[in-house]
């Protein structure tokens, strides 16, 4: 999966959101439960302080401040336990009347914000040795003959208690949320692969399409594919008509262009002078030319049709069979070495026409062996490498590329046009291949020729 990929691109931004979502949840969630237990604890204390209030106070009484005997909780007795409740004049203007066991000889330094009677005050402050407390403390104004007095009764617990219990739940939570978002990750992946999947079979098909296997986009495809399909098979199709009509409008001009040459040509071959000799070679030329450009231009429209593709094992076994009968007085040694799973991205007639021209060259000139290999080239990229070889006198870096002009001939005792050489080059080139000649390793004449290749399927 390449950083590039739709793939990487839906897995990544579904793992943001995964990654960003779960820890923001649960800090909501944290801070919820917190929340929730503080709300608890405060109502705990608050039962303590209703208690308090009721043990210090009779109504037929008056105020009597008298410590109770008990709130049913054995950690007020207990020095430094952490639980304290204590009596005090309201806004700390005395020191406590009356305090729980537990506070021995200190006292609660209790926020200094007074309320109304009757209204809870909830908050945290720092116990005698130093822990945490949340308190809650009610504010409690007696009548008496006199004047009247406001109280503050308060009660606190040890909030090590709420921050276990928060600890708790908020490793709970991390472990369950780690394990969803591991399964949600693995979710995303498995339903991205699935949902890609498509793509992935669209591909196949259109290197069948390439590979001259098929010639439409076929099969079900799910419907949000199904316009890219119907285009893309738009699209081969009128592909392959603009072909056609250069086809057709190469071999008309062709016929359209030769027939008045030829004309021509008979016309002044029936005069014997020099102007009709002048004319005759300037047709001759001319025929040679637009043959020539026509050529280029009927394999210039096929290497562009879409599913074109030519094994090179037939093609060079068959040429090797036709060129062995021709040369059977040479006794040549002709040998091949082709996989058979190598395909030409191109017209078989093309690729017939410049392995037929380079085999025939080097049968010409061996002395007595020739060899002919293919092979996927080196380096990536789709294309093929072709090598033919003799032994024969070979050329010197000058001479080969004299040999790769239109029409020049090295030797004119062989037979030949000299076009043979040039003809490979050129066809070579309109298939945005390449052509060389090199040193063999046999001691003559190397031929390299480089061409697009199509994957075997």
């Amino acid at each position: 999966m390449t950083r590039n990929s739709l793939a990487f691109r839906l897995s990544a931004a579904a793992a943001a959101c995964i990654l960003l979502i779960l820890p923001a949840t649960g800090v909501v969630l944290v801070s919820v439960y917190r929340g929730a237990i503080e709300d608890s604890f405060d109502g705990r204390l608050n039962t303590y302080v209703k208690y308090l209030i009721g043990s210090t106070f009779r109504a037929e009484e008056g105020l009597r401040l008298e410590a109770p005997e008990t709130l049913g909780e054995p950690l007020f007795s207990l020095p430094a336990s952490g639980w304290y409740w204590q009596i005090a004049p309201a806004n700390g203007e005395g020191e406590p009347l009356l305090k729980s066991a537990s506070l021995v000889s200190e006292s609660l330094a209790l926020p200094t914000a007074g309320n109304d009677d009757g209204e809870l005050q909830n908050a945290y402050i720092t116990g005698p040795d130093g822990e945490l407390l949340r308190v809650v403390a009610r504010d409690i104004i007696f009548p008496g003959p006199g004047e009247t007095r406001t109280y503050t009764f308060a009660v606190a617990g040890n909030a090590g208690e709420i921050d276990e219990s928060v600890w708790s739940f908020t490793t709970m939570l991390i472990a369950a949320f780690a394990a969803l978002g591991a399964a949600l990750l693995v979710a995303t992946f498995i339903q991205v692969r699935y949902g890609l999947r498509p793509l992935g079979d669209i591909r196949a098909r259109l290197a069948a399409i390439r590979s001259g296997d098929a010639e439409r986009l076929e099969g079900e495809l799910p419907a949000e594919i199904q316009p890219l399909q119907k285009e893309l098979n738009s699209l081969i199709r009128a592909n392959q008509q603009i072909i056609e009509r250069a086809r057709t409008h190469v071999g008309n001009l062709a016929h359209a262009l030769k027939t008045p040459l030829s004309v021509i040509t008979n016309e002044a071959r029936d005069r014997d002078d020099p102007f009709s000799r002048k004319v005759s070679e300037q047709a001759e030329i001319m025929r040679q030319q637009v043959t020539h450009h026509l050529d280029r231009a009927r394999v210039a429209a096929r290497a562009g049709v879409v599913g074109r593709a030519t094994a090179i094992q037939p093609v060079i076994e068959t040429m090797r069979g036709a060129l062995a009968k021709i040369y059977s007085d040479s006794q040549l040694d002709l040998t091949t070495d082709c996989p058979g799973n190598l395909h030409f991205e191109g017209e078989k007639q093309d690729l017939q026409e410049m392995i037929g021209n380079l085999m025939d060259n080097a049968c010409k000139w061996a002395n007595g062996r020739v060899a002919v290999s293919a092979a996927a080239q080196d380096g990536g990229g789709h294309f093929l490498r072709i090598c033919v070889d003799d032994d024969g006198p070979g050329l010197s870096p000058k001479a080969r590329e004299k040999a790769m002009k239109r029409g020049r001939r090295l030797d004119e005792n062989k037979p030949g046009s000299g076009l043979g050489l040039s003809i490979v080059a050129d066809l070579a080139n309109l298939y945005s291949g390449d052509f060389r000649l090199e040193e063999s390793p046999l001691g003559g004449l190397r031929a390299v020729l480089i061409l697009p290749s199509v994957q075997s399927p």
